[in-house]
């Protein structure tokens, strides 16, 4: 059973050290690229946001960052919408509905709060994560796409909730 939870402060490195193998081995970034520090640094990231972590027999196997559209990290959250980010599930888990549940709670947590939806952004690249998003009724805002670096074209999409 998968189990979704906040991440605690004793689990920031390990938590950290999973995003950006994840985003290293998958080629979306670099060792040495500037966001990679940023993907390594949990605790920065609980700092201004909620940090989750999914665990599948007593072992973080993925994780992901829920920003409010008022946190620094929020990058096309507006009012009343709720925003995730650095969703990373470990290679050994692939497979096992752990992307998929991590999102799932991302809509519940949304849910509740009574937004009235949940955005990201994407590279085009990411194939594995895209087909989770399809799958949770995830839709192209093309009029929200964004770089945040000259030639890096991030797609926003956007889950309404009402």
């Amino acid at each position: 059973m998968i189990d979704i939870r906040p991440v605690t402060p004793a689990e920031y490195e390990t938590v950290g050290a999973l995003t950006a193998d994840v985003y290293i081995g998958g080629g979306f970034v670099s060792e040495t690229d500037g966001y990679t520090e940023h993907l390594r640094d949990t605790a920065a990231r609980a700092e201004h946001a909620d940090v989750v972590v999914a665990v599948l027999d007593e072992e973080i196997v993925g994780s992901v960052t829920i920003a409010h559209p008022e946190s620094p990290l929020a990058d096309v959250a507006e009012k009343g919408e709720l925003e995730f980010r650095m969703l990373a599930v470990a290679p050994s888990a692939r497979g096992k509905g752990i992307g998929s549940a991590l999102v799932r709670h991302v809509l519940d947590v949304a849910y509740d709060r009574g937004d009235r939806a949940v955005v990201l952004s994407t590279q085009s690249d990411m194939v594995d994560a895209r087909r989770i998003y399809d799958r949770n009724g995830f839709v192209p805002a093309p009029e929200r796409n964004w770089e945040p670096v000259p030639g890096m074209e991030l797609t926003a999409l956007v889950r309404e909730l009402v």
